[in-house]
């Protein structure tokens, strides 16, 4: 019975040991801390898509890249911007009154691959353009930051009086800067028409800029020395993406950057330029597919991959050969990139001693319109501008 009592007695001193004792290595391990995300600047581009647009709807085709090269260049506290585009249509007939004559057509995002191809397929039709309607609807629907030091805005670009449709411009206006989103102003005309059709008055109440363009303008296209190889450079590029997923989805993703090469390298060689210089950098972000962005972000497991969802060539592989496939693409692609910003920065040198011969020959066009203001929106959040 002594022994008996003994034996239980070590026993549960020896459990009173266990759940006493400190937690091993193992389980102690420090759980590393989340990446801090980079800052954002986020831009919904509202475009008037009526009869009268079509100047409008090329110069948004042909210089997005070059806008968007030009914020890739911000940063705030010395860490890169993340960029995000929204597109909107209005004013067009393909969609009933009681949706505003409206549609959403890509929402916040950084895959501008996505844009372009809604660019692209852009027609204009006439009908009633609803400012206020489609402000309110990019306010209320598209997940913006809840960042104060994120940059977002709003360009809104057309020809018609503010005051169209069953919203009031000045309700809309006042929502949208409510949450800390600029809206920024196009007209698409005078400026005296742009001030009676109250489009400055709308940028005044959301805290945006008031600008008017000539959306017929035909925007300079420069040939520079560099494009004939940073073209051949993009097409070796476009071997070093990985695509991941369905079959479906992974020949969608491929297809879709191939086709906006070919879309904006036939609407203009200078702007297939941009195009290429943009894929140089960091913020072309194509994580949602591309298996050698997605894992360098850490936003995918190649472990947790089904065999169907990989490409032909690496089903037959091992674990450790799929990762060093991709390591070695990875690889490739830093050395294109790094030649490819090589000759993009010269090319910035060459264009920029070229434009000072057209100074003061033409009007400001979209893109210049938006880079003048959300850089002066950008400034007021802290972010800065420099090389990239």
């Amino acid at each position: 019975m002594l022994a008996r009592k003994t034996r239980i007695v070590a026993a549960l001193i020896v459990l009173f040991a266990t759940f006493t004792q400190p937690l091993t290595p193992a389980v102690a391990k420090e759980v590393a801390p989340p990446r801090t995300p980079n800052p954002k600047i986020q831009m919904a581009i509202l475009l008037d898509c009526s009869g009268s647009m079509s100047g409008l709807i090329h110069q948004a085709r042909t210089q997005l890249w070059k806008t968007v090269n030009e914020f890739a260049k911000a940063t705030r506290a010395d860490r890169p911007v993340q960029l995000e585009v929204a597109l909107y249509e209005y004013g067009s007939a393909h969609y009933p009154a009681e949706e505003g004559f409206l549609k959403q057509l890509v929402p916040l995002t950084d895959d501008l691959d996505r844009v372009s191809e809604a660019l692209f397929a852009l027609s204009t039709s006439g009908s009633q353009e609803y400012c206020g309607q489609v402000i309110d609807a990019a306010t209320r629907h598209l997940k913006w930051s809840d960042n104060p030091h994120d940059l977002k805005c709003i360009f809104i670009a057309g020809n018609e009086p503010f005051t169209q449709g069953p919203v009031d411009f000045r309700e809309a206006c006042r929502r949208a800067i409510a949450g800390d989103i600029t809206v920024n102003t196009i007209h698409c005309g005078t400026p005296a028409a742009g001030i009676s059709g109250n489009w400055q008055e709308g940028a005044q109440l959301a805290d945006g800029s008031f600008m008017n363009i000539d959306h017929n303008q035909q925007v300079a296209a420069i040939p520079a020395p560099q494009d004939k190889e940073l073209a051949r450079l993009n097409a070796e590029l476009n071997k070093t993406y990985v695509a991941y997923g369905t079959p479906q989805a992974r020949q969608v993703a491929k297809d879709r950057q191939e086709a906006q090469d070919r879309n904006v390298a036939a609407a203009s060689p200078a702007a297939a330029s941009e195009r290429f210089a943009f894929k140089a950098k960091a913020q072309y972000a194509n994580t949602g597919w591309d298996m050698v962005d997605a894992c360098r972000e850490e936003k995918l497991k190649l472990e947790d991959l089904k065999e169907e969802e990989l490409p032909d060539e690496m089903k037959k592989m091992t674990l450790a050969e799929r990762k060093a496939y991709l390591a070695a693409k990875q690889a490739q692609r830093q050395k294109i990139q790094a030649e490819m910003k090589r000759l993009s920065d010269q090319r910035d040198k060459f264009l920029t001693a070229e434009r000072k011969k057209l100074a003061n020959q033409q009007g400001d066009t979209l893109d210049q319109a938006i880079l003048h203001a959300a850089r002066h929106q950008a400034t007021r959040k802290e972010f800065t501008f420099g090389a990239n």
